[in-house]
């Protein structure tokens, strides 16, 4: 049995989250090169934002520990600032989720996927140039998919605004 500290816990999330994301990207970005903008912001709001917000939120508020050992930056308690985090993951996924749902439009979609996209960017960027002297190559392929995931969220937003 795993405990709520593992790190496997939330690695496993993390690749959950992973696969959700791009399966956004990738049906949205195909959508978008048939011409259906529509559809290919629902797409990436549903799954890239949404999906990958609330995924982030489990991972980061409820397995908060797991994540943290995970990262290396386990304090021995429960880290507020991580929660936080996790809280505005949950904001965008629901939102994302909500605007998707009540079909509030392509452009608000966009700018949705726009503004997560900035963020995870953001994040991507800090954590990337982190100096870890515990870090291994597996850490900074996650950062790498990170900054990638960020910089698609931000192509596909531009692209759909264009």
């Amino acid at each position: 049995m795993l405990l709520p500290t593992h790190p496997r816990i939330s690695q496993v999330l993390m690749q959950v989250t992973w696969l959700v994301g791009g399966i956004g990207l990738f049906f949205g970005f195909s959508a978008l090169s048939s011409g259906q903008i529509p559809t290919a912001a629902q797409w990436v709001a549903v799954w890239s934002v949404g999906g990958v917000g609330v995924l982030s939120y489990v991972r980061h508020s409820v397995f908060h520990r797991s994540d943290a050992v995970r990262m290396g930056w386990d304090l021995g308690k429960r880290n507020d600032f991580q929660l936080e985090v996790g809280f505005a993951n949950l904001a965008w996924g629901v939102v994302a989720w909500t605007a998707a749902w009540l079909d509030w439009g392509t452009m608000v979609l966009a700018s949705l996927i726009l503004v997560f996209g900035i963020y995870m960017l953001q994040a991507a960027v800090l954590h990337l140039f982190q100096p870890r002297p515990w870090a291994k190559a597996q850490k900074a392929t996650s950062q790498l998919t990170n900054l990638a995931f960020a910089l698609f969220l931000i192509r596909f937003a531009v692209a759909v605004m264009s």
